[in-house]
């Protein structure tokens, strides 16, 4: 049991007197974890590209650097406005592992086939490890929340909520990968890619929403990092009270052994 989910005597347990308040506070948190609107729009952005230009001249090259070049234009944007650039690098890599793949296989659909995968493990893991008792959403949101892992063995409600947020997570991902794969061995890249193109976001925001649902009927979560700066106040607090019972100013302890 780690120090942020050891349990004490004087925890929170109670949520925001306003419920509106709490499901506000979701919703910003998941908009933070998850890149919002923009980031949203900076995962489409590429795929699109490709696909359209693919569609009018069936050039793997062009499409590929005109893909990638529009990934780089969005991270140097955000670097620029001194902005989070996770979501927009995440794109980058996406895009790179496209392109170097379509590029050695020399087949157009291969741009799809790591961001595929990826899907493909992403659905897996969160399924796996909602069985595993550590559900995969509360890993990501747990410090977005600032509750880390305390949801685990203290807020046994928030737990339940993520394990639920995560299966719909997995299920939806799963759902999406039926879809795509047939495509991948049936349909030609313009057909794949504007599938593909489609389904980024839907999916997307039903698990969000879901996710969102579960995690505003939870528990408030416990914040970690309150009540370590609390208990190290009071530690102080107790030191300061033993110098002045021994006779010494406040921190005469630590000038004495400076």
């Amino acid at each position: 049991m780690t120090s942020f989910d050891k349990p004490t005597e004087d925890t929170p347990q109670t949520p925001p007197d306003d419920d509106r308040d709490a499901r506000a506070v979701t919703e910003a948190a998941l908009f933070q974890a998850f890149g919002g609107i923009r980031g949203m729009v900076e995962t489409v952005v590429p795929g699109l590209l490709f696909v359209a230009i693919f569609t009018f001249n069936k050039n793997l090259h062009v499409s590929a650097v005109a893909a990638l070049a529009v990934s780089v234009v969005l991270v140097v944007v955000r670097l620029v406005r001194k902005d989070t650039v996770k979501h927009a690098f995440s794109g980058v890599f996406g895009v790179v592992f496209g392109v170097v793949f379509a590029m050695f296989t020399g087949n157009a659909k291969d741009f799809y086939l790591p961001g595929m995968l990826y899907t493909l493990g992403l659905a897996v893991a969160y399924i796996v490890t909602t069985l595993a008792g550590v559900p995969l959403i509360g890993l990501v949101l747990g410090p977005v929340f600032k509750e880390n892992l305390s949801w685990r063995t203290r807020n046994p409600g928030r737990k339940k909520a993520y394990a639920k947020a995560s299966w719909a997570w997995g299920l939806i991902l799963l759902a999406k990968c039926a879809i795509l794969f047939p495509l991948y061995w049936w349909a030609d890249t313009t057909q794949l890619g504007w599938v593909l193109v489609a389904l980024k976001i839907p999916p997307f925001l039903l698990a969000v929403w879901l996710t969102w649902v579960f995690l505003a009927k939870a528990p408030a979560p416990i914040d970690v990092f309150a009540e370590m700066e609390a208990q190290e106040k009071a530690e102080e607090e107790r030191e300061a009270a033993r110098a002045a019972q021994d006779g010494e100013p406040t921190g005469g302890r630590h000038r004495r052994g400076a």
